[in-house]
């Protein structure tokens, strides 16, 4: 089995989402008492969040670098980012390490090319809603991402970082987020893209109307089926 390596703490909330999933998956593959080889580093989040709002992304891409040799260290043989946002500098981890990261976008375009989606909805925070690194990733792959309105983008992000970082789940956001994935079936989204790693906290895919894809899910499988391969 080879170790993962995971840079989490983007937020908690959603690392332990990781570290259940990649044990779950490894356990119901192999049997037994199997876990996963796994490294983590966490990062304190509340600075790389400043650093978010602030645009200064080569100082928060230099903190995943710096996060990546630290992996490699510990003895982790493939990278993962367990966000969506930050691989806006997917480059700097690549350019810091001989490993392979094993990308989510790549794992997302996996899962929706297999059900032969070509039109989803992209939820996620208004940097991964906003800028093009996560459409353009998509759209290299043949399939056309749809955002939210900017009122609905402000309001996920406000979700995403006033209660999902700090474990908070409320019916009227769950109300706010289904809203956007029914106004995207007028746009013609063949489905919906829980494109945070936290959206999910919301509620299950299968309970969302249009055909749903988590992000976190497609991730940890692809990396277990590295880590078995």
């Amino acid at each position: 089995m080879r170790t993962i390596g995971l840079i989490g703490g983007m937020s908690w909330q959603s690392s332990k989402l990781y570290y259940e999933r990649l044990n779950q998956l490894v356990a119901d593959r192999l049997g037994g008492a199997h876990s996963a080889s796994l490294v983590l580093v966490s990062i304190d989040f509340d600075p790389l969040a400043r650093m978010q709002a602030e645009a200064r992304w080569p100082e928060a891409g230099e903190l995943m670098a710096d996060a990546t040799r630290r992996l490699e260290r510990a003895g982790a043989e493939v990278i993962a980012i367990g966000a969506n946002t930050m691989h806006k500098v997917a480059s700097h981890v690549t350019s810091a390490t001989r490993l392979p990261l094993l990308h989510i976008g790549d794992a997302l375009a996996n899962g929706l090319r297999a059900d032969a989606r070509c039109k989803p909805l992209l939820l996620g925070t208004r940097y991964t809603m906003e800028d093009p690194f996560m459409v353009d990733h998509l759209a290299a792959k043949g399939i056309e991402a749809l955002v939210p309105s900017k009122p609905e983008r402000d309001a996920l992000q406000a979700i995403i970082y006033d209660e999902l970082i700090k474990g908070i789940v409320t019916d009227a956001s769950r109300k706010t987020v289904q809203a956007m994935i029914d106004a995207a079936g007028t746009r013609e989204a063949d489905s919906v893209i829980f494109g945070c790693t936290e959206i999910g906290m919301l509620f299950p895919t299968t309970a969302v109307g249009l055909p749903g894809y988590d992000t976190l899910e497609l991730h940890a499988r692809a990396l277990v089926d590295f880590a078995l391969a």
